[in-house]
């Protein structure tokens, strides 16, 4: 794989109607579970967002300032898929539209930028009860998109995959998500059991399983308790905790 979007795209074809990322927060109760073609959809409202809403054309830069979750998924790939960079922070620089969550709209004022979405990473992709001044519900407004995306033009391996301080291409991300799989122990067709605190770097807790041809269940607030259980419910063959 040479871009993100080919990955993501290979994995949907694989087979659309199971799970690729199931998400669980046990401080919350949250389980939320997208089949590939579920995860699609939202990766292309998403894109349809930025590119038909906002307006952001290839070589555009995206901030990502939202920690691991199903919707930051949906962010990252729905930006890398209209040939978006993604900026993960944590130095403000001059972006052109703004992600986060309400306890970090304070920090993302620091950043210039255009539009600011924020979202509470709710159960059900439920909309904020109180929007913070200057920012926009993304889980409201990305809804009115359309759920199938067509790129102008198809995003090349050479295209800014990571933005900021260090640039990386989709070429190198994909690469270090691929040596990352092979630390990890990720093969083809596992079902990885990640702990998001464990593993809070997007390389580890969403590429490389992706590029590897894995599925994830990545759990936020890990409860150890019931790592052994939920690992035989969602059929794990790798845990990184």
């Amino acid at each position: 794989m040479e871009t993100i979007p080919a990955a993501l795209a290979a994995a949907v074809r694989r087979d659309p109607t199971t799970p690729l990322l199931t998400w669980y927060d046990d401080a919350s109760g949250d389980r939320t579970e997208l089949s590939g073609a579920t995860l699609d959809n939202w990766v292309a409202k998403t894109a349809n967002l930025l590119v038909d809403g906002v307006g952001l054309g290839s070589g555009d830069s995206v901030a990502v300032l939202l920690p691991p979750h199903w919707q930051t998924a949906a962010v990252l790939l729905g930006g890398w898929s209209a040939g978006l960079a993604a900026d993960l922070g944590p130095d403000p620089q001059p972006v052109e539209v703004l992600f986060t969550t309400p306890e970090r709209a304070e920090v993302a004022a620091a950043w210039s930028t255009g539009d600011r979405y924020a979202t509470g990473l709710l159960p059900l992709a439920a909309p904020l009860r109180e929007v913070p001044p200057g920012f926009i519900d993304y889980t409201i407004e990305v809804r009115g998109f359309g759920d199938r995306f067509v790129a102008s033009a198809p995003v090349d391996r050479n295209d800014r995959a990571l933005a900021g301080p260090v640039e990386e291409s989709h070429l190198s991300v994909c690469r270090t998500a691929t040596e990352r799989a092979a630390e990890l122990g990720i093969k083809p067709g596992d079902r990885v059991l990640v702990d998001a605190r464990a593993y809070p770097d997007p390389a580890d807790w969403l590429l490389a399983p992706l590029i590897a041809g894995a599925s994830i269940v990545l759990c936020g607030h890990l409860d150890p308790a019931r790592v052994e259980s939920r690992s035989a419910s969602e059929r794990v063959t790798l845990r990184l905790t």
